[in-house]
């Protein structure tokens, strides 16, 4: 799962968000160095990362792509499926997409000299560029795939990932209905944020 998906399984109070965000920018063991509802969304995270990484219905759509293409996959189905959400986003939330996204970035700018390192370096261009609405345009895919694809040792494994997604859009998109309600379900009996009164 990418960043809309962790967000909107992590919880709806500002800690659940940041947690939720800071599980792809904190590394090795927890030991109070964050809040108690930031290191339980940090927990989260990793706990959605491996329930999808080994979900049967994400493997079957990591199949769908050609063999070559496979090693590179899990990153282009998670961008896809954050995608998805946006575009469902009414079968899968209450809120509306555009009143959400902005309860994160507030929460990312009340918090913003504490963020951690890159998190720090892209959160205001998160806000300013509305990355989480803007994963609604399938356009968006090209330029994301494009800007992942620098950060990798062979970025040439995603060149093409866009058309690849365009290609496979119908299936992968059923992929995505079919598991996202498993990985709400999953989410919500492994989260340990006090419930909302």
């Amino acid at each position: 799962m990418n960043y809309l998906a962790h967000l909107h399984l992590g919880g709806s109070q500002p800690g659940d968000m940041l947690g939720s965000l800071y599980g792809d920018f904190v590394k090795g063991p927890l030991n109070g160095q964050w809040e108690p509802d930031i290191e339980a969304g940090i927990r989260l995270h990793r706990q959605i990362d491996a329930f999808t990484d080994s979900h049967p219905l994400v493997l079957q759509a990591k199949q769908r792509f050609p063999r070559e293409r496979r090693r590179y996959a899990g990153i282009l189905i998670d961008l896809f499926f954050d995608h998805c959400l946006a575009v469902h986003w009414h079968s899968y939330a209450d809120e509306p997409l555009n009143i959400f996204t902005a309860r994160v970035y507030q929460a990312l700018r009340e918090e913003e000299l504490r963020l951690p390192g890159k998190l720090a370096l892209i959160a205001p261009r998160m806000a300013a560029q509305d990355w989480l609405g803007s994963y609604r345009n399938f356009s968006v895919m090209e330029q994301v795939i494009t800007a992942m694809s620098r950060r990798l040792s062979r970025p040439e494994g995603l060149v093409g990932g866009a058309v690849e997604l365009e290609r496979l859009y119908q299936p992968l998109q059923q992929d995505f209905h079919d598991f996202y309600p498993q990985l709400q379900i999953f989410a919500k009996q492994n989260s340990t944020a006090p419930p909302e009164r």
